[in-house]
């Protein structure tokens, strides 16, 4: 799913292309996208685009008469520039916005129809659709520490719940929790000071890092090419690489559809973690430690 670097670099080549010029007409492909009857999508045709906005991991396209145009790219979803009344004979082509000088399309790859399209009117309607997470750029220290200890969750949880923070998910909440060096599974209420500010910290630091590196490559092509998994990654999506840190391998959890990556040596003391499947399955031989992970590898 797209999170906050890679909707930021969006925006950032979306600006220079779309604010100022009119939306000459909008193409639905799939009948599963637009998730609002009204205001009805016609009537955002022949309307010059004002302004771009981010609400958590959702692009906001505000045209005049204050009416938005809000998607969701969810996990599959992808934004492409392409020349103008580009065709929507692909099966994952969902949308386009005809502009005089190209064509947004909206993609999403799969079989399901998770990514969506709302037209809301004036800021109230934008504001239905806000989750209401902390914006890590305009809070602090304590603003985001009591904002992650409202319960007691594990930080992974706490991190990309929408609610808890603004468009943090999966990839990035593994970098996060590597550049604190903190267990994804460790609870905010036994978080120390020191604890708090290494993990208020690293969350700037990594998301300002990577917003910098994708919007700077934006700058010179459109970002067709979204992916949760970015060379230079330290954890994410690099099970059994070695840690840039320390060389160890970097282990995983999975749960579902989700993989969090991690690395024991750096952020667990140690202690391998236990996969829910995995561990269920071999019970009390479940390796506790690195050096019984390679042991049992090794029988």
């Amino acid at each position: 799913m797209p999170e906050l670097p890679d909707i930021s670099a969006y925006i950032g080549a979306l600006e220079p292309r779309i604010v100022g010029q009119p939306i000459e007409g909008v193409r639905i492909a799939s009948v599963f996208l637009l998730r609002t009857a009204q205001p009805p999508i016609a009537r955002v045709e022949g309307r010059v685009v004002r302004e771009l906005r981010r609400i958590g991991k959702r692009i906001a396209i505000g045209v005049e008469g204050d009416l938005w145009l809000v998607l969701h790219l969810m996990i599959a979803g992808r934004l492409h520039w392409r020349p103008r009344g580009a065709k929507l004979s692909v099966r994952q082509n969902l949308a386009a916005f005809d502009f005089p000088n190209g064509s947004l399309v909206v993609t999403e790859a799969g079989t399901k129809r998770r990514a969506s399209l709302h037209v809301l009117d004036g800021q109230e309607g934008l504001q239905s659709i806000d989750p209401g997470g902390l914006e890590i750029f305009t809070s602090d220290l304590k603003t985001f520490r009591d904002a992650l200890t409202a319960e007691n969750r594990t930080l992974k949880r706490a991190l990309t719940d929408p609610r808890v923070l603004s468009g943090i998910g999966n990839a990035y909440s593994d970098e996060i929790l590597h550049a604190a060096q903190l267990s994804p599974v460790a609870l905010t209420h036994k978080l120390g000071p020191q604890e708090w500010e290494r993990l208020f910290a690293a969350t700037r630091e990594t998301l300002t890092l990577w917003i910098d590196r994708l919007r700077a490559e934006a700058e010179t092509s459109f970002p067709e090419k979204v992916t949760a998994f970015r060379k230079g990654m330290a954890v994410h999506g690099r099970y059994g690489e070695p840690c840039p840190r320390c060389g160890q391998k970097i282990q995983r959890i999975r749960y579902a559809d989700n993989e969090t990556n991690y690395c024991a040596q750096c952020q667990t003391g140690g202690k391998v973690l236990a996969d829910r499947g995995l561990s269920r399955l071999l019970g009390s031989d479940w390796p506790r430690t690195l050096e019984e992970l390679e042991a049992l590898k090794r029988r």
